[in-house]
């Protein structure tokens, strides 16, 4: 199930210009992110998918799942951390 944050994150991650290809490691994911909420806001990363899909909706699609897989590992490694420490 997604989390509005993971549909935030995703959307932001889409919009970085980090691709799959580079095979980016969770910190890396992390901070193109950061870069692209930074840099484009909530709503222009948003925009930007929303042009991709109505552009290439075959490769968005694709760029989409892509982009909400590497967030749930991100994210989730993050958190179990957090876990660990408090323990």
């Amino acid at each position: 199930m997604n989390t509005t944050f993971d549909t935030v994150r995703a959307e932001a991650l889409f919009a970085s210009s980090l691709q799959a290809s580079q095979k980016p490691t969770p910190l890396e994911v992390r901070n193109a992110v950061t870069g692209a909420l930074r840099r484009y806001g909530i709503n222009g990363c948003t925009a930007r998918m929303a042009s991709e899909f109505g552009d290439y909706p075959e490769t968005a699609a694709a760029r989409m799942g892509w982009a909400l897989e590497m967030i749930r590992s991100a994210y989730q490694e993050l958190t179990s951390r957090e876990f660990a420490y408090a323990g």
